[in-house]
């Protein structure tokens, strides 16, 4: 699917970037006039995402991630955060509720709360290569726009 406009961000994995990111992301979406409701979905799950990568690619090591917007054909906003990090070993397994690699005060609920506020959630990774996390958003047409 062709993008109607896009941009691509690429970040040190310090917690103070994940702030950025979320902010970042819904400053893009404004342009497809979302509801606040839209807004805050969309930077929920992109600072899960976002987190995820800090905590769990990169947990003794500074790396980078890069997080690519785009606005496609109706009204559907495409979020990648990608990092080159430690990757998941067991996809299937990560994406469960409470399942967690991050200590006891991590609550493991990442992709359950990216996936209950997007419409789609994809998870890509390699053990020692990275992982490639896709959300997508349709929003919805404004009365009268």
């Amino acid at each position: 699917m062709k993008p109607l406009n896009e941009v691509k961000l690429t970040f040190l994995s310090r917690s103070a970037n994940e702030g950025f990111a979320r902010t970042a992301a819904a400053c893009f979406a404004a342009q497809l006039d979302p509801t606040l409701e839209e807004v805050n979905d969309v930077k929920t799950a992109v600072s899960e995402a976002v987190t995820n990568a800090i905590v769990h690619a990169y947990p003794d090591v500074l790396g980078t991630i890069t997080m690519r917007l785009r606005i496609l054909e109706g009204r559907t906003l495409e979020v990648v955060v990608k990092d080159t990090g430690l990757g998941i070993p067991d996809v299937f397994r990560a994406r469960q509720p409470l399942f967690t690699t991050g200590g006891e005060d991590r609550s493991g609920m990442g992709f359950t709360i990216m996936e209950s506020f997007m419409d789609s959630l994809k998870v890509r990774s390699t053990p020692g290569k990275g992982t490639t996390v896709t959300l997508r958003r349709r929003f919805s047409p404004r009365l009268g726009a």
